[in-house]
């Protein structure tokens, strides 16, 4: 009986200890040296301190800023330890009512604007931590950030065309904005 058991128990030593331990060391190694920005996070430093993460929202109200997509994360916005979408479908009443919340919230902060509100100001990610916006997006708000700034409409269109971001490859998804890299760039930080 022995004899049939001891193969096996060296089969799951040998497996624990390749898959369980050189297998992840050798990757983690492998994408350390390769990609040691993105696997760190893609943390935005200035001056040794932490100013947020590329791939994380932030939750930014002031008017002066540019606004990120809604986040449905709890107990607070853009938790990253609680990535989650709301879930609603599309004939909830949640949704409808933060929709509309949203909606009046952008026309508070800038009457004056007749334009389309682009969908993506308006309603979650999947994730609920999406730190982009579409350019659609961000050209809504480029006015509100430029009167509240006091700074000239090109100048601020001229930073979000710097931090729009190309489709992946140049051929996979939209273009996006970072919203945090384009505040950043706003106070002078990056």
């Amino acid at each position: 009986m022995i004899s049939s058991i001891r193969p096996t128990i060296v089969f799951l030593i040998l497996l624990t200890f390749l898959f369980g331990i050189v297998y992840p060391a050798l990757c983690t190694g492998i994408i350390q040296g390769l990609f040691s920005h993105r696997a760190e996070g893609s943390l935005t430093q200035k001056n040794g301190k932490v100013l947020g993460s590329e791939l994380i929202g932030q939750n930014f109200s002031d008017l002066k800023y540019f606004w990120a997509r809604l986040s449905a994360t709890s107990p607070y916005p853009y938790n990253a330890s609680s990535s989650t979408g709301s879930n609603f479908s599309s004939a909830n009443p949640d949704l409808l009512k933060a929709v509309k919340g949203r909606i009046k919230a952008l026309k508070e902060a800038d009457s004056g604007n007749k334009a389309l509100i682009p969908v993506d100001l308006v309603t979650s990610s999947a994730s609920g931590l999406d730190p982009h916006i579409s350019p659609e997006a961000a050209d809504y708000q480029i006015k509100r950030v430029a009167r509240m700034r006091n700074l000239p409409e090109k100048t601020v269109r001229a930073l979000v065309a710097k931090y729009t971001e190309d489709r992946q490859f140049g051929i996979f998804g939209e273009p996006t904005v970072n919203v945090l890299k384009l505040n950043l760039a706003l106070d002078g930080k990056i």
